[in-house]
């Protein structure tokens, strides 16, 4: 498997029960680094990873490494598995190498909005579509977009990456009501298409005693301070930097809800949400837009709301802040959901299901 998004220590998980598997050989191939994060090993047991050098690092069309070559020529793999959109360099790279060493390519494509792209990325994915024998898709959409550009494979939906459930867990001896107050959380980057500006404005027409807490940055972080400075809730909202993703469960603790009120624009909806799935999992009520794959994601579990609606999302947080049983069953409900549906094993077992295929050809 070639994935710059590993890493990131908590989604390695799902490669240990990869590796778990019966007959399965796991060599993993991670950048040093992607977009200044180091690579951050936290679940190595059980495969091999080979950490090498990366070009362009931060570049999603760009990137590559340099190293793959001499790495997959050693390894002699029956399937690569290039977790990469079929636009990137890495992707074409990746697919060559395998092909040329006598292996059987697949990727992983998240892209759920009908997207044409200019030479030499268009070339790129034709190419990409053309030779891989399998697609895994992150949502129900991205199939369709993916036929819709011309790619007669076969493909597979499963999220790139599922919840550990022992990590991310309802606290032990949870309190209804710890001494603080009603606690709404969102943890991801303050970009403009997570609505997190609709999550101040629904607050700040809230009565009783409530708390934002935003845990990440983003170039958004200042226009959020100047927005909560003008609404008059900036002592109920504090701004916590981004922690390790081993510390996610311990910031999903403090939350009563958590909110993801996810924005479409004519070049992104929500592809996932996997904030959401983390949440659940902790037991943690939640309340998503219908913004992509959210609704999805959250079924039956939490609370929808139209996105860019702030008064609808001011009325589901009010719902909840007043509604104990609610917030319990929503929670109960949720890590049902993740335990079904999301777990890292989950997602392992239908990954493994796909190479299976693929080497039976």
């Amino acid at each position: 498997m070639v994935s710059k998004a590993l890493v990131v220590g908590a989604y390695q998980r799902k490669l240990e029960e990869i590796a778990a598997c019966p007959d399965v050989d796991l060599t993993v191939v991670v950048p040093a680094t992607w977009a200044g994060q180091p690579y951050e090993p936290a679940y190595v047991s059980g495969y091999r990873t080979l950490v090498t050098p990366i070009r362009f690092d931060g570049n999603y069309h760009l990137f590559h490494l340099p190293g793959l070559g001499r790495i997959i020529a050693e390894a002699r793999p029956d399937v690569v598995h290039v977790d990469e959109e079929p636009y990137n360099l890495a992707t074409v790279q990746a697919t060559w190498l395998a092909l040329r060493h006598g292996a059987r390519p697949l990727f992983f494509t998240w892209q759920n909005l009908l997207r044409r792209y200019p030479p030499p990325f268009s070339w790129f994915e034709k190419y990409v579509f053309s030779r891989s024998r399998h697609a895994i898709a992150g949502n129900n959409e991205a199939v369709e977009v993916l036929r819709t550009k011309g790619y007669r494979g076969a493909a597979t939906v499963i999220p790139q990456f599922g919840v550990d459930p022992e990590a991310f867990a309802p606290l032990a001896s949870a309190p209804e009501r710890p001494d603080r107050p009603f606690t709404i959380g969102y943890v991801g980057r303050l970009v403009p298409e997570k609505g997190v500006d609709l999550i101040l404005d629904a607050v700040a027409t809230m009565s009783g005693d409530w708390h934002v807490r935003l845990v990440g940055t983003g170039p958004m972080r200042a226009a959020l301070e100047t927005q909560a400075a003008a609404l008059k809730i900036m002592d109920r909202l504090t701004f916590v930097p981004p922690v390790r993703s081993t510390q996610v469960p311990s910031e999903m603790h403090q939350f009563d809800v958590l909110v993801l009120s996810s924005v479409t624009y004519p070049n992104w909806k929500e592809q996932f949400g996997r904030a959401l799935t983390e949440a659940m999992a902790c037991g943690v009520p939640v309340v998503g837009s219908d913004s992509g794959e959210i609704p999805s994601v959250i079924g039956d579990a939490g609370l929808i709301v139209p996105e860019c609606d702030y008064r609808a999302l001011a009325g589901a947080l009010a719902r909840l802040d007043a509604d104990v049983e609610l917030r319990r069953e929503l929670g109960q409900r949720g890590r049902a959901r993740v335990l079904e549906r999301f777990t890292q094993a989950s997602i392992a077992r239908q990954t493994v299901a796909v190479y299976r295929q693929v080497a039976a050809g």
